[in-house]
């Protein structure tokens, strides 16, 4: 598998040359290359080239940076949240959603407990940090605000880049909204006793999504079922050889230092990879009902501008079946 970590482009000539007859999947993603993502990075690992293609890793600074690069054509597929695409679809950009990568939500709310802040109403008025003003943080906060009828005017929202617990540990924000891999991480490295939100204790809804332009899936959409074959391969893999995938993090990963932390973040990641059946057979397909509901959430929030109908995004193929019994909607509106 050919794998790029850097920032800057690869040569496409080398690249071809190391592949022969392989087709190179440009993967845009939220984030650098971590250890919750191993199975996009291993190289020692060949979930893709069976399929015929070889992928390139590109870093990025949220959501909505992954999905600018599809749209600037600068990478085939950007890994995600669903607030990134609403945004997109709400702006007339024409996409396209393949694959739930996380269908269990793993955004939170997090306050040290001497701040006493333990359900949403007790935000108000309260100095959050968030990753930055496009990331899913700031989205999934909104969308935990909303449950104690708060919007981001009754609090104060600090942009605090990656390393958004520090402003925590040193008092300069109250709670800071983060995924559960951030705060072990941070857990690891002495934060103390927290209070923690869950937004999928109120809504339970995709954390991140494959997406696509729609002249991409014109283009490719053979490459790009043979990608997600490969992808579901790895999932598997990462799913039934945690302690494998921990050490594949050592060398690949940029915060994949410490084995035992790393299976703890492996492991995490790997619940959250699940259908909220918990079958293996319909990993990677989007409850349509639960991402329609999001997109209408956003709206109602103001963070798009329209409302959207998921339809034309969502093809049937990549739902999961009515009949299934998994589709969920918000525990309150």
């Amino acid at each position: 598998m050919l794998l790029s970590l850097t920032l800057t482009a690869c040569d496409e000539s080398s690249r071809s040359a190391k592949q022969p007859g392989l087709t190179t999947i440009r993967i845009a993603s939220w984030s650098l290359p971590i250890t919750e993502q191993i199975n996009l990075l291993a190289e020692d690992k060949d979930f893709f080239s069976p399929h015929q293609v070889a992928i390139k890793f590109i870093p990025g600074a949220g959501g909505s940076d992954a999905i600018n690069k599809i749209i600037a054509g600068e990478a085939d597929i950007a890994f995600a949240d669903p607030g990134a695409l609403f945004s997109g679809l709400a702006r007339g950009e024409k996409l396209v959603a393949l694959y739930d990568i996380y269908p269990q939500n793993v955004f939170n709310v997090v306050s040290l407990t001497s701040s006493n802040i333990r359900s949403p109403k007790d935000l108000k008025g309260k100095k959050i940090g968030v990753y930055s003003d496009t990331s899913g943080t700031k989205r999934n906060l909104l969308a935990v605000l909303r449950q104690a009828r708060l919007r981001a005017s009754d609090v104060e929202i600090i942009e605090t880049g990656v390393l958004n617990f520090d402003p925590l540990i040193h008092g300069q924000v109250d709670a800071t909204s983060a995924t559960d891999t951030a705060l072990v991480a941070a857990q690891a490295n002495g934060l103390g006793e927290v209070n923690v939100i869950q937004v999928k204790d109120y809504f339970n809804y995709s954390s991140d999504l494959f997406v696509v332009t729609e002249a991409t899936y014109a283009q490719k959409k053979e490459q790009l079922h043979a990608f997600l074959a490969g992808y579901k391969t790895s999932v598997r893999w990462m799913i039934e050889n945690v302690d494998e995938a921990a050490q594949q993090a050592v060398k690949y990963a940029v915060d994949g230092k410490n084995i035992a932390h790393n299976a703890t973040i492996i492991t995490l990641r790997n619940t959250s990879s699940l259908p909220l059946s918990g079958e293996l057979s319909e990993l990677g397909l989007i409850d349509f009902n639960n991402l329609q509901d999001a997109a209408n959430m956003y709206y109602e929030m103001g963070l798009i501008s329209r409302p959207l109908d998921l339809r034309p995004v969502v093809d049937s193929q990549y739902r999961l079946p009515l009949w299934s019994g998994n589709n969920s909607s918000m525990l309150t509106r």
